[in-house]
């Protein structure tokens, strides 16, 4: 083996494509932490100035939290998918043959995901209109209990025997927000 011919190979490849590699993660790891702080600010500015029917101040709090986990996390996918994107050629490899693949796929996929995409897009509504948070009494496709968690696809619910209940978003028709009543 030609160790110099390595070591030469190597030290070319850092300083051509290797430096904007580096450049390309520590650009992608700025730029999703400086989001997840705007994504936190924006949030936190839209609730507090929401109407709700509770303006309890630890509510609104726990509202934008989870409001603004979801969005920085979904900001955070988008963000890291263009940095490996751009990552491809400088390893050399054609990126235009794998999104190409990629929309074949994700249109395969849409077709057959239509309740995951009911899902998400009946959580979202559920996280934009406050209709129940995570530690709240609600009644869900006829289980009650405390909501435990809560994203996009589903929701968590521990019922007053200690079971735990997973309800896809796409499948809540009513929601009963036992914790909110109105007098």
């Amino acid at each position: 083996m030609d160790y110099q011919n390595i070591v030469q190979n190597l030290i070319s490849w850092i300083i051509g494509p290797g430096i904007k590699v580096i450049v390309i993660l520590f650009l992608a790891l700025i730029i999703s932490k400086i989001a997840k702080v705007f994504v936190l600010k924006v949030i936190r500015t839209i609730v507090e100035k929401g109407n709700g029917i509770i303006r309890n101040g630890q509510i609104q709090k726990e509202r934008a939290k989870t409001l603004s986990k979801v969005f920085s996390s979904t900001l955070k996918i988008v963000i890291w998918v263009i940095a490996i994107l751009m990552l491809l050629p400088e390893i050399g490899i054609n990126p235009t043959p794998l999104l190409a693949g990629a929309g074949l796929i994700g249109l395969a996929i849409g077709m057959g995901a239509r309740s995951l995409v009911q899902d998400y897009l009946a959580g979202l509504f559920i996280l934009l209109e406050d209709q129940y948070r995570v530690g709240e009494e609600i009644d869900i496709s006829g289980k009650k209990g405390q909501v435990i968690d809560l994203n996009l696809r589903r929701t968590i619910i521990k019922d007053s025997e200690g079971i735990i209940h997973y309800i896809p978003n796409g499948q809540v028709k009513i929601a009963s927000n036992l914790s909110r009543k109105i007098s």
